[in-house]
């Protein structure tokens, strides 16, 4: 429906006067000031396909985070954002997709014991609709804990009790490997006894995959290395219309668009991280293709725009087609 200027005035009433000028309108009713947040899920359309984005919560990460980063630069690019010093809050984003014949989740959060910030898939999910029980498949860009370990109850079960999960085979390899978990710093080796936990309880429907190939349905895996050895993206199409989902290319808007070559003490290997980052924009801006990410500002659609020798995202409006 488009209404001109005319229409809306007329329906408004303004055309004939009816509001006078000064008047006030009596409060019919008072509320109290919410106590939680809102629960995160909104839903549009790829072609055919319903991609549902959803909130699992949110992480303050501090600058000193943030490989090569200048402070000076950093709160320059704060201010820019309206922001303030200090840390910078990123969401937890995950991603289901209707394919019409099966309900594919992508990564799954952290899950319920990391405090009141995280955790808050399974109420998205239900906002959405949608059931554990009915997710037929999860798809996991790298098995780090706020993405893979939502898969699981607080009690350490599956909590997709029907659900195939989805790893890369070289992020498998990694967190499976002994000598990788021994060599890692204390502080890291939760990261490869929650991924193994995670997979454990998936074992009778476990699935590798490697390489830009098919996942499931229409939707084909894009290898992302770097924060992880196995990092990987997710690319849906349909009916003409192409999103790719990129899991952790970036962890900061505000500070890796404009300087990409700032990677995240979490990555693996930062250099290569910082690579594929810049490779992938460059990709997704010459092919102005539509975007989401694990923690880009929720719900996450965008696209990149290049200017120069850096980078913008530009939020996509929110659409949804019936």
């Amino acid at each position: 429906m488009t209404l001109s200027r005319r229409h809306f005035l007329a329906s408004a009433g303004l055309a004939g006067g009816v509001f006078l000028a000064g008047a006030s309108v009596p409060a019919l009713a008072r509320a109290p000031l919410a106590s939680a947040p809102t629960v995160g899920a909104l839903r549009r359309k790829v072609g055919s396909i319903e991609v549902t984005a959803l909130l699992d919560g949110y992480i303050d990460l501090k600058s000193e985070l943030f490989i090569g980063l200048v402070d000076a630069e950093a709160g320059r690019l704060a201010e820019a954002s309206f922001g303030k010093p200090g840390p910078r809050r990123t969401p937890v984003n995950a991603y289901l997709v209707n394919l019409g014949d099966r309900l594919v989740l992508i990564d799954a959060g952290v899950s319920d014991g990391r405090g009141p910030a995280l955790g808050h898939l399974p109420a998205a999910l239900q906002a959405a609709g949608v059931a554990p029980d009915q997710v037929d498949t999860l798809l996991i860009t790298h098995m780090h804990p706020d993405h893979i370990n939502g898969v699981l109850t607080s009690a350490g079960e599956a909590l997709f009790p029907h659900a195939e999960l989805v790893v890369t085979a070289t992020d498998y390899a990694f967190w499976h490997d002994d000598a990788n978990m021994n060599q890692a710093p204390d502080e890291a080796k939760p990261f490869f006894t929650g991924a193994r936990r995670a997979a454990a309880a998936y074992a009778d429907r476990l699935r590798q995959v490697d390489g830009e190939r098919e996942a499931v349905g229409s939707i084909r895996t894009v290898p992302l290395p770097g924060h992880t050895p196995g990092h990987a993206g997710f690319i849906v199409e349909s009916d003409g219309d192409t999103l790719f989902i990129w899991g952790d290319v970036v962890h900061m808007a505000t500070y890796q668009f404009a300087r990409p070559d700032w990677s995240i003490a979490f990555d693996v290997d930062s250099k290569l991280a910082a690579e594929t980052r810049k490779r992938t924009f460059d990709r997704v801006a010459a092919d102005r293709m539509l975007i989401a990410g694990m923690h880009l500002p929720f719900p996450g659609f965008g696209h990149v725009a290049r200017d120069g020798q850096t980078y913008r995202f530009v939020p996509a409006e929110w659409a949804y087609e019936l």
